[in-house]
């Protein structure tokens, strides 16, 4: 009889673990969320970009996280929880633009294009680490002296 007492309660120690370990797995998936991001990378010339990262997180500051696009330049991101998300993408030191708050609904899918852009060209005569592009040297008493080069 002892041994069956025992039995009994190892069974239902070991039973009680499993229902409880089972509960908290599918609890976690719960968290992932339905919502889908899908989108395309477009580059400078106006094609889609293949092997384009494409960085995401959410408004609020989660933790970043990255895709990378198909051969077409389309990504696709599943199981979103509904959020306010901000994206960029890059390919080859190219980037877009942040697209911020893109507003995600539980269960929806959307769609973005994301465009990457070259950076801005520094105008002529603008100064870069003391030195001005027009080949001057400006000294801090505000004179100009010629630059050798």
């Amino acid at each position: 009889m002892k041994r069956l007492v025992s039995f009994l309660i190892i069974f239902t120690t070991l039973l009680t673990t499993a229902l409880v370990a089972t509960r908290t797995v599918f609890a976690n998936t719960e968290k992932k969320g339905t919502s889908v991001l899908t989108g395309v990378v477009i580059g400078p010339n106006d094609k889609p970009v293949p092997r384009a990262s494409i960085m995401y997180q959410s408004s609020a500051g989660s933790a970043a996280h990255v895709v990378h696009t198909d051969a077409y330049g389309h990504f696709i991101v599943t199981k979103l929880p509904a959020d306010n998300y901000d994206l960029r993408a890059s390919a080859n030191g190219v980037f877009s633009d942040w697209e911020k708050n893109i507003t995600i609904q539980p269960g929806q899918t959307r769609s973005i294009t994301l465009h990457l852009i070259y950076a801005k060209q520094m105008p002529k005569g603008s100064i870069v680490a003391g030195k001005n592009t027009s080949g001057t040297v400006t000294a801090a008493n505000n004179s100009a002296a010629s630059s050798a080069k």
